[in-house]
């Protein structure tokens, strides 16, 4: 009997872990309220009016590494070349879902 419960609790680690998808950590909709606020003027639909080669488009973001949670937030903390930082005018939370929004937005082709 504790071996079919070994199993079964086995088999149950190894569905969880390979069928279901990646969660995000922060809150979609409320990363697009913040996003139409803090980062439309220069990302309107997922583009960058300041670098156009460089958009928010999912083909762009794997291109320059920037195809993650991680690394999204890291760019809205510490903003780069024309971005500035939000560090500070955003809190923790509030980057986490716009980067959730950014990435689901990838995904989805910025519909």
């Amino acid at each position: 009997m504790k071996k079919i419960l070994a199993i079964v609790l086995f088999l149950s680690i190894v569905f969880n872990f390979t069928f279901v998808g990646p969660v995000l950590a922060g809150d979609a909709v409320s990363g697009g309220k913040i996003f139409g606020t803090s980062c439309a003027a220069c990302h309107m639909g997922g583009k960058n009016v300041v670098m156009p080669n460089k958009t928010l488009s999912k083909a762009d973001l794997e291109k320059y590494g920037m195809n993650s949670l991680e690394a999204i937030t890291t760019q809205v903390k510490n903003g780069k070349s024309a971005m500035p930082s939000f560090l500070g005018k955003l809190s923790e939370q509030q980057i986490e879902d716009v980067a959730t929004y950014v990435l689901e937005s990838s995904e989805k082709g910025w519909k």
